[in-house]
């Protein structure tokens, strides 16, 4: 059955249609038939106990420089006309990614938020994955000089890293000498307010930083990602490249351990991030990325597995289970807040009451 599939997102116009995991995502979904809507995160409005937003209906195609077409926007009720919600705009997980989570959850009993929007709320890269410390190289949290100085005597070499940041931004390695460790904790701490992620430096990062992306609790695939020349980061988005890759056991040790734990969270699409074939480093559940590259080398569709996940789990939210749900033409209407209340499991099939703006 065709859904109706709200893509939270940044500009379209910027994305790299090349390896964007949301653009795979979008061409997937259009090919299945459901319909694909566009808005950005502060499009978001609440009121009277709905969540809308203004959106504009979208058709995409794999060609850079035409890759996407808008219709008129909507004001588009995300919890009553809506099947799933993608929340896919990139970090900073800030003040203003948490409100929206906030906003989303208050739909997540009748729309499918993914991922779950308090789940990931909860879990941010490298807070979370303190939970499997057992698998982590040693990693200090702190925004105190003279414990970073000790951490740096027992473990030589360190790297620092913004405790919320993204894409290989900011990330430092500290010789064992120490050299501009207290200026770059004085940078840090003049820079964020948060504490600070130090950890032992792994000199296996130069052989890779293994992406693992598990979808629903499952592996689907991975990528290494090999630093550039004279870089310790290995993220694409810095200059890493790609090189396909197998997992090794301990690998797959970790993936079993955090598998039903993503599952019962409502994790979908999930993207670990493994050092040396053994240390796990993130755990991504914000907006992961990678299944391009892993599709490439591997001829698997990351992106219909993903699907197939939602379409599952959509089939069982309640409102699903009560009264079932069909998405049907959309028709212009009122405005959310002139409309009359409805039951507050239903979702009105064939109905998108959506007004043009």
């Amino acid at each position: 059955m065709p859904l109706t599939v709200a893509v939270q997102m940044d500009p379209l116009a910027s994305i790299n249609i090349a390896g964007d995991s949301t653009f795979a995502l979008m061409l997937s979904a259009q090919a299945r038939g459901h319909r694909l809507f566009h808005y950005a995160p502060e499009a978001l409005n609440y009121a009277d106990g709905r969540v809308w937003a203004k959106a504009h209906p979208v058709t995409v195609q794999r060609v850079a420089g035409n890759h996407f077409e808008f219709g008129e926007p909507v004001s588009l009720d995300l919890g009553e006309e809506v099947d799933v919600v993608l929340m896919r705009q990139d970090p900073p997980f800030d003040l203003g990614y948490i409100t929206a989570t906030h906003l989303l959850e208050r739909i997540s009993d009748k729309t499918l938020v993914v991922n779950d929007p308090a789940s990931v709320r909860n879990a941010p890269e490298k807070v979370w994955v303190l939970d499997f410390a057992r698998f982590m190289p040693p990693t200090l949290i702190t925004r105190d000089y003279d414990e970073a100085k000790a951490f740096l005597a027992k473990h030589g070499a360190i790297v620092v890293k913004p405790l919320h940041g993204n894409g290989g931004k900011a990330i430092f390695k500290i010789d064992a000498d120490g050299a501009n460790l207290s200026s770059l904790i004085e940078v840090f701490n003049t820079a964020y307010r948060e504490p600070h992620m130090v950890q032992a430096f792994l000199p296996d990062v130069a052989k890779g930083d293994k992406r693992i992306v598990l979808v629903d609790g499952e592996v689907a695939g991975a990528v290494n990602r090999v630093p550039g020349e004279g870089e310790i980061r290995s993220n694409l988005a810095v200059g890493g490249t790609a090189a396909k890759t197998e997992l090794t056991a301990k690998e797959a040790e970790i993936c079993a351990a955090l598998g039903p734990e993503l599952k019962r969270r409502g994790l979908i699409f999930v993207g670990i991030d493994v050092i040396g074939g053994e240390w796990l480093t993130e755990i991504n559940v914000t907006s992961p990325t990678g299944i391009v590259a892993i599709d490439r080398f591997n001829g698997t569709d990351t992106a219909a597995m993903i699907w197939d996940a939602i379409e599952r789990r959509v089939a069982h939210l309640p409102s699903r289970l009560r009264e079932g749900v069909g998405g049907g033409p959309v028709t212009s209407c009122v405005s959310p807040l002139d409309r009359p209340s409805p039951s507050p499991s239903r979702k009105r099939e064939g109905d998108l009451s959506v007004i043009p703006l």
